[in-house]
């Protein structure tokens, strides 16, 4: 079974937040542990995700917020090899974080290189940590599918998602075509097998 990552963002993940229901709904997930949860330094944080990703081989991420940016530093590291896909919820907004948590952030600038794995960005129309638009905007520069979640906040306690069973459905949705296609590159054809090219 292919590990999941959940990835949470600025302060983790509170009690009866999606994410700890997930980790807890789900036997291959498991929440990647940062140090300091309250100052996140991107450095810090990559490591210990780069750690996790080579301790599993291969896996999943399942991200909120500010680990949604995490996940996108892993564009042009090793690390990346090791990603089947990620799920990006509510990504955040660099500038506007820092404005409503001033002085708690050393994570350089806003990550626009495209990704080398499949994601999905799940994002929401009146999330005050990113302008929609903006949004949009940066899920184009990952390469990223795209799906609007309407009028959802932060998709975070505040706003409502405790248990998120809608997550749970489009995250299938999003890995089940990424499964099956992995599984005909590796089931060879009856073609193949017997008859083998000629050299």
């Amino acid at each position: 079974m292919v590990a999941t990552l959940i990835v949470p963002g600025l302060n983790g993940s509170a009690e009866g937040h999606w994410q700890r229901h997930w980790a807890r709904d789900h036997a291959a997930a498991t929440i990647v542990r940062q140090a300091s949860w309250a100052r996140p330094v991107l450095k810090d944080w990559l490591a210990t995700l780069e750690t996790e990703l080579e301790r599993a081989g291969e896996a999943w991420l399942v991200t909120h917020s500010l680990g949604c940016l995490l996940a996108a530093n892993l564009a042009n590291r090793p690390a990346a090899c090791h990603v089947k896909g990620a799920f990006l919820v509510a990504p955040c907004d660099l500038g506007r974080t820092e404005r409503l948590h001033p002085g708690a952030i050393d994570f350089g600038t806003m990550p626009t290189e495209p990704l080398p794995f499949p994601s999905l960005v799940v994002g929401s129309r009146d999330d005050p940590y990113m302008d929609f638009a903006a949004l949009c905007g940066f899920a184009a520069h990952w390469g990223s599918e795209f799906h609007d979640l309407g009028h959802a906040g932060h998709i975070n306690i505040a706003s409502g998602f405790g248990r998120w069973e809608q997550g749970y459905r489009l995250f299938s949705d999003f890995a089940k075509p990424l499964e099956n296609q992995r599984n005909k590159r590796a089931r060879p054809r009856l073609h193949d097998v017997l008859c083998p090219a000629m050299s």
